[in-house]
Parts: structure tokens; sequence; C-alpha cells
């Protein structure tokens, strides 16, 4: 049974997400701060739903913490709608975001696709080593030069993508329907955050990439011919 934390300040909104939730069979605990669900994090959770407005530490802080020492699901719950904090909530590494107020079936139904999307390739996904990198599907792991590179789920699932087909270039539309499927709640921008945030992670200069191209008007690829 999959195990959920939801962290936000107003109750009845923390009583409302739990209820719908725990209807779908998820296991559900609630917090109201940003101390609360650091603290919870060790109780290995499957995904967190994240209020950015939080009475105590600010959500994005919580979430950049979160990244620090776990690579679950997260999904962004917020009254702030602006384009440029959905983007910096992605850059943080979340997953998803849903804008208050909010349908509790849509709730539910992104915690679902996400859940799905998280899950570990099939048993013919085979590790993959390309140069100093090595990506195992099976942990979602990834090494450079033997040292560990944490990432979020997507973040693996997008590298992997990407890996598994080398010096294919692929368009945002196809990553975003491969990746994070159809039903997404991402935009094309999205991938563009991914990349980049996937640049400063495995790449030794993110301004200058050997393994994540861009090919201009046409996409992204892996290259491999360099390695």
């Amino acid at each position: 049974m999959p195990k959920i934390l939801v962290v936000d300040d107003e109750p009845n909104i923390r009583e409302l997400a739990k209820m719908y939730l725990e209807r779908e069979g998820f296991h559900v605990e609630t917090v109201g701060c940003g101390k609360e669900a650091l603290s919870a994090m060790s109780d290995n959770h499957d995904m967190v739903i994240l209020d950015l407005m939080l009475p105590d530490i600010d959500g994005f802080e919580v979430l950049e913490t979160v990244r620090e020492i776990s690579n679950v699901p997260v999904i962004m719950l917020t009254a702030r709608g602006e384009e440029d904090d959905r983007v910096r909530g992605l850059e943080l590494g979340a997953d998803d975001y849903i804008t208050k107020p909010f349908s509790p079936r849509e709730l539910v139904a992104r915690v679902k696709a996400l859940l799905r999307r998280a899950e570990p390739p099939g048993e013919a996904a085979k590790p993959i080593e390309v140069g100093r990198l090595r990506l195992d599907p099976a942990s979602y792991r990834v090494t450079r030069a033997g040292k560990p590179i944490p990432l979020s789920t997507l973040e693996f699932r997008l590298l992997y993508f990407l890996a598994s087909r080398p010096n294919k270039v692929f368009s945002r539309d196809q990553l975003l329907d491969t990746v994070w499927g159809s039903e997404r709640f991402v935009t094309p921008r999205s991938v563009d955050v991914y990349v980049r945030r996937l640049r400063e992670k495995i790449e030794a200069d993110s301004e200058n990439p050997v393994y994540l191209k861009t090919v201009r008007g046409a996409g992204y690829l892996f290259e491999t011919r360099a390695t």
C-alpha cells in the first residue's frame, strides 16, 4: 500500500486530501508545517504532496531539502499559479504541481499517474555504461566515476530514456509523451527545466555538455560518439 505524506497548513485541505486518497487505498500521513514534514521524511513515504505556503519553512526550502535526501515523487500543492513559481518548483526537483483551489478527484488522478510513472522499467531494462556514467534501472541509481548522483524519479526516467536510445533526437513533445505519459500535467518548457537539471548533475561542465546535447529547432539527444 503506497504511503503518502500530505504537507499543508490548512486542516481542511489535509483532511480532504486524506479522505479521498484513503478511499483509493493509500496510507496517508498529514503534517501542518515544514519542520514536521522534514522530520516525517524518515518514514519512507512513496510520495509527498507539498504546499508551498507553509507557516515556518518556505515550501521551496522544504522541497530543496527533500531532494538532498530522497528521490521520492513530489507534487506541489499551491495557491501560487504564476509560471515562474511552477518552473522554480520543477527546477528544485518537483515532479508535478496542482494549483489551489483544486478538485480532490484531480488530486487522486495526479497521484495515481505519478506513481505509475515512478515504477521502475521492466525486467528487460539493463544498466547502461557510457564514459564515466553508469545508469542502473533496477535501483534508479546513477554514478559518475563510481560516485552516486542523486536524481529524482522523473530525472532518471528522462535520462535513461535518452541514454538507451543514443544519438537519436527527440522533440520536447515526444519526450513528454514517452517519459511523462498521456496523463502529463506539465508543459514543453518543463523538459527544458529537467534537461538543465540533469546537465548540472551529470556533466563536468553544464554549459558545454558532453552527453545531453541540444539540437536547435529539433530537441535533445544523448551523445555517445565523443565518449
